[in-house]
């Protein structure tokens, strides 16, 4: 480890200050900014809400980065349902292209809430119209899922089918 990582962890003892301190850094040196919010999006032993925070800041600072680390967030089943569907809503945002496998990712888990699938099916049509239809098919044919989002899921199946 660096003398410069070791400092940085003496430094700030939990995750609102290293996000305070990357935000305080990112007016003056953004590319260093940019490495440490990524670092920070990715680490999955920080809170889900500061990831996202941190994903939101570097949108600012490196959208490529940020799109990124949008990825990790939504793709990583421990993190918070909510969150993990707006990091794939911000991921759409900064790079529509590569929101596909975040929405996927988020439409097809068993353990993610029903709404929560419906809506990254959603997004994925908006985004990726070719590439819903796996996610809605997921979700009619879970039948752990509510009738009304399933019932939903099928419409959207059929516009896409259309």
């Amino acid at each position: 480890m660096l003398l410069a990582e070791k400092a940085d962890e003496a430094m700030y003892q939990d995750d609102e200050s290293r996000l305070d301190a990357a935000e305080d850094l990112a007016e003056r040196d953004p590319q260093t900014a940019a490495e440490a919010l990524s670092a920070l999006a990715c680490d999955g032993s920080v809170g889900d809400e500061v990831r996202l925070s941190a994903a939101e800041l570097l949108a600012t600072v490196a959208r490529g980065a940020a799109a990124s680390a949008c990825l990790v967030i939504a793709c990583d089943g421990s993190v918070g349902d909510e969150v993990r569907l707006s990091a794939a809503e911000l991921l759409a945002a900064v790079a529509p292209g590569a929101a596909a496998p975040a929405c996927l990712s988020i439409a097809r888990d068993r353990q993610a809430g029903d709404e929560v699938r419906l809506s990254a099916a959603e997004l994925l049509a908006t985004v990726a119209p070719g590439a819903a239809a796996p996610a809605c098919v997921a979700i009619v044919s879970d039948h752990s899922v509510g009738d009304e989002v399933r019932h939903s899921a099928a419409e959207q199946l059929a516009v896409l089918n259309a």
